[in-house]
């Protein structure tokens, strides 16, 4: 039986994405638009997911949908508010990341599960942001299909989970322009030191960057940050101790 599940894209169309997705956060755009080009490449990105949105916990404690691609996502972040369960409330509210393999038949959400299934949803992967110094929500990946969500799904929405986060962070502190650019160079500086370290291409590159940034959970600018303070710190260590090479043995 054939397959009706999407591709893993490659690491070059990922790299396009995630360039595209940074664009729209430096260039002067209504957050809302911003937050709609994230969940659109989302959805067109993240292997088995059909629409995505995201939700937006407030200080009186309601909980808005942002940013949906379809009306499926919104039907089901909206049934889980009244509901009061679900893997968006739990991401938002206290779970890193939730990932539901099959919502029919899942014990967790006894009533949003089965009534998620009428609405034709297989499956359901949640992912928790945070940005300084109160937006707080979860970026929602749905699928159709029961078990649509793979490793891959996971590792990719993790990223567009991280764009939100600095697409809000940078809305609600009112980060400049030069900042937002000189984020982008640090992670192409860091992109060019782990190519030439590790003799990779571009492409491959960036992905050992955003697996760097997914297994310790710390943002890719970050990561990128300490990458390329590294190299610095290297070559003046370098250029200190060329003059008196230490003899090596065999």
């Amino acid at each position: 039986m054939e397959s009706v599940r999407a591709e893993s894209p490659d690491l070059r169309q990922l790299a396009e994405v995630m360039t595209e997705v940074a664009a729209s956060i430096q260039s002067p755009m209504a957050l809302e638009k911003t937050l709609l080009v994230i969940t659109q490449s989302a959805a067109e990105t993240v292997p088995g997911i059909v629409e995505v949105s995201i939700s937006l916990t407030r200080k009186d404690g309601r909980i808005d949908t942002l940013a949906p691609t379809g009306p499926l996502a919104t039907q089901a972040d909206v049934l889980q508010y009244e509901l009061h369960e679900g893997p968006c409330l739990d991401a938002a509210l206290g779970e890193p990341v939730v990932m539901v393999g099959d919502l029919a038949t899942d014990s967790r959400w006894p009533e949003f599960g089965p009534r998620a299934a009428e609405l034709g949803l297989g499956a359901h992967l949640a992912f928790q942001f945070r940005a300084e110094p109160h937006a707080r929500g979860a970026l929602n990946l749905y699928s159709t299909e029961p078990y649509g969500i793979d490793d891959d799904s996971v590792h990719l929405g993790s990223l567009f989970a991280g764009q939100v986060a600095l697409a809000m962070g940078w809305a609600r502190q009112g980060e400049t322009m030069s900042e937002a650019l000189a984020t982008r160079n640090v992670i192409g500086q860091a992109v060019g030191i782990v190519m030439e370290r590790y003799t990779l291409d571009d492409d491959r590159a960036f992905a050992f960057l955003a697996r760097l940034s997914q297994s310790g959970n710390i943002k890719l600018r970050q990561v990128a940050a300490a990458i390329v303070e590294a190299a610095n710190q290297n070559a003046q260590t370098g250029r200190t101790t060329t003059a008196k090479p230490e003899p090596t043995s065999r």
